[in-house]
This record gives C-alpha cells, structure tokens and sequence, in this order.
C-alpha cells in the first residue's frame, strides 16, 4: 500500500480572501488614523493652556504669601525667579514663561511663544491655522487680573 504524502500551506484562494480582508481593513482604518496630528495638536494645545493657568495660580499664591502684590514684583518658585504684575505673572519670559515652565530660545520645534505690550501668546506649531491654535496670556492689571484663553478648533 502506498502512502499518500500530504501537502501543506494556503490555497490561493485563501491567500487571496486574507489580502482581500486585509485591504477592507487598512481603507476603514486609514481615515481614522490621518487625523491623529490634529488630535494630537489640540491635546498639546490643552496641556499647555493648563500648565499656564496652573502656573497662574501658583505664583498668585506665591505673591499673596510673599506679600508681593505691588505693580512689579518676583516670587521664587523651584529657585527660579518669576516677574509679577500686580501678585500675577508677568507677560514675558521671565514671567509666565518661566512660571510654566516653559523655553523661549527659538529651539523648540512644537511651539512658537512671542511676547508684546503685556501679552504672551503660545502656538503650535504646524497647526492647520496658528491663529486658531494657541493659547493667550493676558497679564493683570491695575483694574483686572491676569487672564489666559485658549483656541483649538484649527489645530
């Protein structure tokens, strides 16, 4: 009696059916992961509008224990020495920039921080429209108290 020898592997067809499957798939899942750089953008753009209200808070504490309220002022938080305007940070490097921790030396590739005329604004680099992609810092005044908006909605 002969022994049949017995073969193994996939058909062609099922080759086939897997490529097939395989292909529906990465066409459903593709969309979905094209917009992981906006997603992305926005989540950066509110771990950075949190840092700066967190900051905010930090050195108006600071400045209110410090006794520290005047129309300039600093307050030392982990050695580093934070400018204030009116107890709150100042719109500047050495300010809010430094009280959230934050580099302003043009080398950081994910944001673009200016400073002018009492404001400091943060965007995110590569952002779909950078005016719609940033966070403002407004610092206080004799009349108002510091303020931060954030825009995400063209990241």
């Amino acid at each position: 009696m002969a022994q049949r020898k017995l073969q193994t592997g996939f058909t062609l067809v099922e080759l086939v059916i897997v490529i097939l499957i395989l292909g529906i798939l990465s066409a459903v899942a593709l969309p979905r992961f094209v917009n992981l750089g906006v997603q992305a953008r926005q989540a950066k753009a509110d771990a950075v509008y949190g840092a700066v209200r967190a900051a905010t808070q930090i050195v108006r504490a600071a400045a209110l224990v410090n006794n520290a309220t005047g129309a300039t002022g600093t307050v030392t938080l982990d050695g580093a020495t934070v400018n204030t305007v009116y107890g709150f940070p100042e719109a500047s490097n050495a300010g809010i920039v430094a009280a959230a921790g934050f580099t302003n030396n043009g080398n950081d590739d994910k944001l673009t921080i200016t400073t002018a005329a009492g404001v400091t604004t943060i965007q995110i680099n590569n952002a779909t429209t950078a005016a719609q992609c940033q966070i403002t810092y407004t610092q206080a005044t004799a009349a108002a108290a510091a303020s931060s908006t954030e825009v995400n909605t063209g990241c």
